[in-house]
């Protein structure tokens, strides 16, 4: 593809970040001590899975063990075209939890999120509002990258996610931050814009959740760095409310 046709697949994408696939679908929220509240109601185990894999790591009680029994996963075909399995990383007893949509091509080559331009990026956010990188946990939707970095397909999704779910379950976080659309509404099970789910305090499991921009697509874009801005203070203040 020359350089024009990629430019205008990066400003698709963009849009869709921003947009989403439906840009008039209701939205019922719920206002409480002047915070919009979109409450996911899930069972208590919520990274439960009706696959007969999830007996095999359910009993996993630190990540060590969860990371050992799910990294040889072939339950889709990312597997096969995998470099390496992107686990996830940082503190293991984190209040907070950083996730994303899926491992790029760097990620994939050395099995850690959020490295290269993106991953400084999104360093400095979280220093911003200081935390350090160390402090938390950083995850994504997927352990295994797309081909071309495509967007993540459903049921690559749905046989992923409680891996995720199960980690969330160990960590036992405080507060979430989503990143990006998909890893929004994968998360949330929300098919609605980045628009819409911005600046909202979700509770998923009893765990409060926010969503903010990709850093990939900040660095495109940076005239959004003042919403993420706006954003992270607000995870910050809430943050602050639950451990102080």
């Amino acid at each position: 593809m020359n350089d024009s046709t990629n430019l205008m697949i990066e400003a698709i994408k963009d849009q869709k970040e921003i947009f989403g696939d439906n840009l008039f679908e209701s939205v019922n929220l719920k206002i409480e001590n002047n915070l919009v509240h979109n409450i996911v109601k899930e069972e208590s185990n919520f990274y439960m899975s009706s696959n007969s894999l999830f007996e095999n790591f359910s009993s996993c009680t630190t990540l060590d063990s969860l990371n050992e029994t799910i990294n040889e996963c072939q339950k889709c075909a990312l597997g096969k075209s995998r470099t390496k399995f992107v686990f996830g990383v940082g503190n293991p007893n984190a209040d907070v939890m950083i996730i994303g949509e899926a491992p790029g091509a760097e990620e994939d080559k050395q099995g850690i999120p959020f490295v290269g331009r993106a991953g400084k990026l999104l360093t400095d956010i979280l220093k911003a509002i200081n935390f350090d990188r160390e402090d938390v946990y950083i995850a994504n939707i997927l352990k295994c990258r797309p081909p071309d970095n495509r967007n993540p397909l459903p049921a690559e999704m749905d046989e992923c996610t409680p891996y995720l779910y199960k980690q969330i379950d160990i960590i036992k976080p405080k507060v979430i931050l989503c990143v990006g659309l998909v890893a929004a509404t994968s998360f949330l099970k929300k098919k609605e814009s980045l628009t819409k789910l911005r600046g909202n305090v979700y509770e998923v499991n009893g765990v409060k959740t926010m969503v903010t921009y990709h850093p990939a697509a900040l660095l495109r874009n940076p005239n959004w760095k003042r919403g993420c801005w706006e954003d992270v203070q607000k995870f910050k203040k809430i943050y602050e409310s639950l451990t102080n």
